[in-house]
């Protein structure tokens, strides 16, 4: 399943990914560092909610209370919730 997630307080402005199960895969980001954001997608491809919640929740980024890779957490999770309920 194709999610769209619309982040909150960070740069980059959207996060797509694809989601089966537990495991994400095709995670872009629309906006941000152009570095950090080829990054992500390449360490977090194929693993599942949980291990990418463990690895990315909490992190901050500078001054702001969360970061591309918190809100990729928060995405994932938030996309494995609502395919449950389709």
């Amino acid at each position: 399943m194709e999610y769209t997630y619309k982040t909150k307080g960070t740069c980059s402005t959207q996060i797509k990914l694809n989601i089966n199960g537990d495991v994400v895969t095709n995670v872009s980001f629309t906006g941000g560092c152009n570095g950090n954001l080829k990054a992500i997608p390449a360490l977090v491809n194929g693993l599942t909610v949980d291990e990418i919640e463990k690895k990315l929740s909490g992190i901050t980024c500078g001054f702001k209370q969360t970061s591309c890779g918190d809100q990729l957490a928060k995405a994932c999770r938030e996309a494995y919730e609502s395919q449950k309920s389709v």
